[in-house]
């Protein structure tokens, strides 16, 4: 029964939407699919969705498994509200979090004006898109990584001390190898977010074709001109992508638990 209910609830709510996308975009043929996801306006916003993607997952895997260190190992005031801070862009409106943004560091905001003294311009660039992709997407790799670090505990660290190593050999042999899969795991997750980020990103991103225009805008551009069959073609290839690294992902997961298996870190 249980299975049955699982195996229906992933059809109904997963399978049969991704089924009917890749149905509607098989309509048009190879040559057609070919020229749409081929043009220069595609594979520009592609690009700048896939590239500002990765540097807000970059950003976020170092800022997020700093704070999940932060916040795991160390007690200080005010902690249970930095703790509830960041889940708040799972709480907050995409939207709201879009407008935020981009009245922050418009040329006339709090960090947009001082930025723009610097030369630096956030809002209506790509920068803005790599801004509001991160903190959307940077819970991910705070909450996986989080508990794991917690569970570890000191006892390690303390033996590595004992034995004689270092504080960067402690981490980069001892600590990290045995948080890799929840980091891979939250760093995924991020990636997969900022792919598929919306709301958040169309604000502060200017949507200007071939410059900062994302896939999903584009793909919302085409269903309000009733293209379905060029949307559901730009969308397969997110799709695509997404599990691409999912799968990527899985097989440096699987690597790494045999290699932990062996003994070999």
């Amino acid at each position: 029964m249980a299975l049955g209910t699982t195996l229906l609830y992933l059809g109904a709510i997963v399978l049969l939407p991704l089924g009917a996308l890749l149905f509607k975009a098989s309509g048009i043929g190879l040559a057609g699919f070919w020229e749409i996801v081929s043009s220069q306006r595609t594979l520009a916003s592609i690009r700048v969705t896939v590239s500002m993607a990765l540097v807000a997952t970059l950003f976020n895997a170092v800022y997020g498994l700093l704070l999940a260190w932060v916040l795991a190992r160390y007690e200080f005031p005010g902690k249970r509200i930095l703790d509830a801070l960041v889940d708040i862009p799972f709480a907050l409106p995409t939207a709201v979090a879009g407008l935020a943004l981009t009245a922050l560091f418009a040329k006339n905001g709090w960090l947009g004006a001082p930025l723009d003294d610097l030369g630096i311009t956030v809002a209506y660039t790509p920068l803005g898109i790599a801004v509001a992709m991160a903190f959307t997407s940077m819970p991910f790799v705070v909450r996986t990584v989080q508990p794991v670090i917690a569970d570890l505990g000191t006892e390690v660290e303390e033996a590595g001390r004992s034995l004689g190593a270092s504080d960067l050999q402690i981490l980069w042999q001892v600590i990290f190898p045995s948080i890799f899969p929840a980091f891979l795991a939250g760093c995924s997750l991020a990636f997969a977010r900022s792919l598929g980020e919306f709301g958040a990103v169309i604000f502060i991103a200017g949507n200007q074709p071939l410059r900062t225009e994302i896939v999903a805008l584009l793909t919302f551009i085409r269903l309000e001109e009733y293209n379905y069959q060029a949307a559901a073609a730009i969308a397969s290839i997110m799709l695509l992508m997404a599990f691409v690294m999912l799968i990527v992902t899985n097989l440096i997961q699987a690597w790494h638990l045999r290699y932990l298996g062996h003994g070999e870190i």
